[in-house]
């Protein structure tokens, strides 16, 4: 039994203090949009702060009347969000097992050519590709964004599944290749449900990214696939008219789905970003 000492008391203490520190610097200003998109009107930038209130519902009432466009917005998100992931999970896992079973100095190259490309600032990539784009005719479609988002994340995908495809024995590979099956048949049916984990953590930040994504969708987007973050924008950018409360709503919205989905999911993303490191 360890013995308790003022020293190990003023470390946990620190410890405590630097969690909560973080957890107020992350969690304080997501409480103020949703507690705020609730708010009168009036009550909003009250100073002081006005901590007991009549909650309403109006700012969505007046969302939904006044910027419909804005959940179509949402529709374009969620089609694009689930495109981009399916795409992004299935490359990363067929790449991933690539990278795991077959070794060469060819194949370690083009792994870290991968890591090169993925510390690229975005606007770096997206400027020469607006005019091969335009030239394909898919400027403004769901397809541009779902495959840009998916590619974005490839390569940190493709690394975390090779890891957890490591951690499966190459034994298994071998018995199902002596029955018969093919390389495809073993991906599909050995190695993807032995490393569902791991898909699952590519997936949430996938999902996470495409959902909140502001530069590809402001690029490449006008009218017909445009996101929910460009309509908030817009909200954004004609304040000098415009309800404070109805932003916060539009806020909330977009914000409570993603919410959700990580608290539902984070027991599994916690332990697909760790198994690789505790399996083996």
């Amino acid at each position: 039994m360890k013995t308790i000492t003022p020293k190990r008391v003023a470390v946990g203490v620190g410890k405590a203090a630097a969690v909560a520190l973080i957890l107020m610097w992350s969690l304080v200003p997501i409480a103020f949009i949703l507690v705020s998109s609730f708010k009168p009107s009036a009550d909003i930038f009250a100073v002081p702060p006005r901590l007991t209130f009549a909650p309403t519902l109006k700012h969505f009432v007046d969302l939904w009347a006044q910027w419909r466009g804005f959940f179509t917005g949402l529709l374009n998100s969620a089609i694009i969000t689930a495109g981009a992931t399916l795409l992004a999970v299935v490359a990363s896992t067929m790449a991933g097992y690539a990278y795991s079973r077959f070794r060469s100095p060819n194949m370690a190259g083009t792994a870290l050519f991968l890591i090169a490309v993925r510390l690229l600032p975005p606007i770096v990539i997206t400027l020469p590709l607006f005019p091969m784009v335009n030239w394909l005719r898919l400027n403004d479609t769901h397809l541009v964004l779902i495959i840009l988002y998916a590619t974005f994340f490839v390569s940190l995908g493709t690394l975390l599944m090779r890891t957890f495809i490591d951690q499966i024995p190459r034994e298994l590979d071998e018995v199902a290749l002596v029955d018969g099956a093919s390389r495809m048949t073993i991906l599909r049916r050995v190695i993807m449900p032995l490393s569902a984990q791991g898909m699952l953590a590519v997936a949430v930040f996938v999902i996470v990214f495409a959902w909140n994504e502001f530069l590809f969708a402001f690029i490449f987007t006008s009218t017909r696939a445009k996101t929910a973050p460009l309509f908030i924008a817009e909200m954004m950018g004609s304040l000098d008219a415009f309800d404070w409360g109805v932003l916060f709503a539009a806020s909330t919205v977009q914000l409570l789905p993603i919410m959700l989905f990580v608290l539902l999911t984070q027991k599994h993303l916690v332990a697909g970003l760790t198994g690789g490191a505790i399996k083996g």
